[in-house]
């Protein structure tokens, strides 16, 4: 059913090494974002454009409220770098440097550190079940040519660790992954090159989004994966084609992401 009032709705462009998102706020009222409204938004030839678009609500018991669309509409159960441009919009407004903002996967405390900000994303499903794939089977080694190793952080990853990242063809490969038939809800779909036991090269074809600068739970589910594997320590600096992510899994199982965040633009936009 066509919309049938215009209306003029601000917002605000946000990145986190490049991963960029158009953020609005609905604590006040509703904005009638929904699905076909978030993808027109999030269309770079005749939106604002972006890889996701977050809509900031009020939360009972934390600081807010995040609700995440992919471009094409659907929603997506976190977003790392998304929660860290929330966080630093959070933080600005009360003068407080920890902020816990909830989302359809859980509460994710954040706190800044400097000009950075550091999440808490919580820990890595790892059964075959959390991912969720279609059957079961060892999540570190999938069924997949390539044998990549899958975690969910909130939304299913599947890490595939490749010699050459620059020689991976991640366009080609990554839409076909995404869509096979042994990840029922689809999949993020990382191609990681370890650099020594402390770097990580990151390129992620992600669910709805497709190529972006940076995936901020795919950098922590890379992390899981390579660790598992025995291929890196439980600290390490992905690096992304945005910039650098610094993601630990600590000792109590939680898996934590530091970076930059910036804001791009404020303005505001029609919607019919």
């Amino acid at each position: 059913m066509p919309y049938m009032h215009a209306m003029t709705i601000p917002f605000v462009k946000m990145h986190g090494c490049g991963n960029d998102f158009v953020i609005l706020d609905e604590r006040t009222g509703a904005l009638g974002i929904d699905a076909a409204r978030a993808a027109a938004l999030a269309d770079r030839h005749s939106g604002i454009g972006c890889d996701q678009l977050i809509v900031i609500e009020r939360a009972e018991t934390a600081d807010a409220f995040m609700r995440i669309f992919n471009p094409d509409g659907s929603p997506a159960g976190a977003c790392g770098n998304a929660t860290r441009c929330v966080a630093d919009i959070l933080m600005r407004e009360s003068g407080h440097a920890a902020v816990t903002i909830r989302t359809i996967s859980g509460d994710l405390p954040a706190t800044r550190s400097g000009g950075l900000i550091e999440v808490d994303m919580g820990s890595p499903g790892l059964e075959w079940t959390d991912i969720p794939l279609s059957r079961p089977m060892d999540t570190l080694r999938l069924d997949l040519a390539g044998e990549p190793a899958a975690a969910s952080m909130g939304n299913p990853h599947a890490t595939f660790f490749v010699a050459d990242l620059d020689a991976e063809p991640v366009a080609a490969r990554g839409p076909r992954l995404e869509h096979d038939p042994i990840f029922p809800q689809r999949a993020n779909i990382g191609f990681a090159q370890i650099i020594d036991p402390r770097t990580i090269r990151l390129k992620v074809w992600e669910r709805g989004a497709g190529l972006t600068l940076a995936c901020g739970s795919g950098a922590c589910a890379t992390l899981v994966n390579a660790h598992r594997r025995g291929l890196t320590h439980r600290r390490a600096m992905v690096i992304v084609d945005g910039g650098a992510l610094d993601i630990a899994w600590r000792e109590d199982g939680h898996v934590t992401m530091t970076g930059p965040v910036a804001t791009a633009f404020r303005g505001e936009i029609e919607l019919p």
